[in-house]
């Protein structure tokens, strides 16, 4: 749900049916507000979407808005057509990202310490990754070191990756069955392997580290952070940008030395609660400028919506009646979305019904490039 222009929301406004971009386009001051307009130049700077993940989803990272904006100019200028596989920007934005659980949600966020991945690795005793786990081990907590050990791991000899996943896989197999710090996450990767048989990110995946969200719990992912999504349903709200670079665990395109070039091992990624704004209303919190999520719990009585400017309102349990400031009203049912135009104003609701609301930061500001 959003404005990519890659894949645009469908709009009904006035009884025609368009795009969200075109309504956009036609009057981003209207639509956005002239503040959002002046902070990312007429575009709306979030989207929101829910993910719902079966299996393993690729291991990769995010560029900053300067490495977006330089990649995108650096490719343009090689001239890399718009749908080439081997482009790595496909357009000039950061893509930040929060993901908050629906259901019991598995990732893989951010890397491991360097002495939690050595032991992780000591107790897999696979022989072929010793000189990794002693570079680990001999470290001093130094996490560059962690962008070395996964250099050599994507990097593996072409003639020994195959024997070397399925030593991981079996050892994560053995480890996944007996009690331990590292069952868990041994479990999630030899459930990886089963899906990624030859792809040397099961191996990478050592060096994540692994989390289970609850429902309501999220984890905010900044640039530079390696992650996958791995089992679960969640909202997912990003920055307005397609911007993936993969380390494995994928069948698209891989550009190992643009990847370690972004990466920043030693990104932190802890598990966010949401904090209590007003009665049903809950805010996720994260440094983002260009987007901030609200969950919203209504009854039968009437709630102010929280959010100014552009909004996008999702509907994961029940109907809602939305009513803007102007008098114009919105029915959102299960399943169902709603933009809040900049002009709508203040906007309020009634259910029941349990909603995610999308808006813009308005106490971040993007960086100046």
């Amino acid at each position: 749900m959003g404005a990519h222009p890659s894949a645009p929301s469908g709009l009904s406004r006035d009884g025609v049916v368009t795009t969200l971009d075109a309504v956009i386009a036609r009057d981003p001051v209207r639509e956005l507000g002239a503040d959002c307009v002046a902070r990312f130049g007429g575009r709306l700077p979030f989207l929101l979407k829910v993910l719902s993940a079966e299996s393993a989803l690729s291991i990769q990272v995010h560029p900053s808005r300067a490495q977006a904006e330089a990649g995108f100019v650096a490719e343009k200028a090689l001239g890399l057509a718009a749908g080439d596989p081997s482009r790595n920007y496909v357009d000039d934005w950061p893509k930040p990202e929060l993901l908050c659980a629906l259901t019991p949600f598995e990732a893989l966020t951010g890397m491991r310490d360097p002495a939690d991945a050595a032991d992780l690795l000591s107790a897999l005793g696979v022989v072929r990754l010793a000189p990794v786990t002693g570079s680990l081990a001999s470290s001093a907590g130094d996490p560059r070191v962690l962008s070395c050990a996964l250099a050599s791991v994507l990097a593996w000899p072409a003639e020994d990756r195959q024997a070397l996943i399925d030593d991981v896989a079996a050892a994560c197999t053995r480890l996944a069955a007996s009690p331990g710090p590292y069952a868990a996450a041994c479990a999630a990767i030899a459930r990886i392997a089963g899906d990624h048989r030859d792809d040397i990110g099961v191996v990478a995946a050592l060096l994540l580290r692994h989390v289970v969200l609850r429902p309501g719990e999220a984890v905010f992912m900044p640039a530079g952070g390696l992650h996958a999504y791995l089992r679960g349903t969640g909202i997912e709200l990003l920055a307005n940008s397609d911007n993936v670079v993969r380390a494995g665990l994928t069948g698209k395109h891989i550009d190992i030395p643009e990847l370690l070039k972004l990466l920043d091992p030693s990104v932190a990624v802890p598990v966010i609660e949401p904090v209590v704004r007003a009665p049903g209303i809950r805010q996720y919190v994260t440094p983002a400028p260009e987007f901030q999520l609200y969950h919203v719990e209504l009854g039968d009585d009437v709630t102010r919506l929280p959010g100014t400017g552009p909004r996008i309102v999702l509907s994961v349990e029940g109907s809602a009646t939305l009513k803007a400031a102007s008098g114009e009203v919105a029915e959102v049912v299960r399943g169902g979305s709603c933009f809040i135009s900049h002009v709508d104003g203040h906007v309020s609701a009634s259910g029941p019904a349990r909603l995610f609301l999308s808006t813009i930061n308005p106490s971040a500001q993007p960086p100046s490039t």
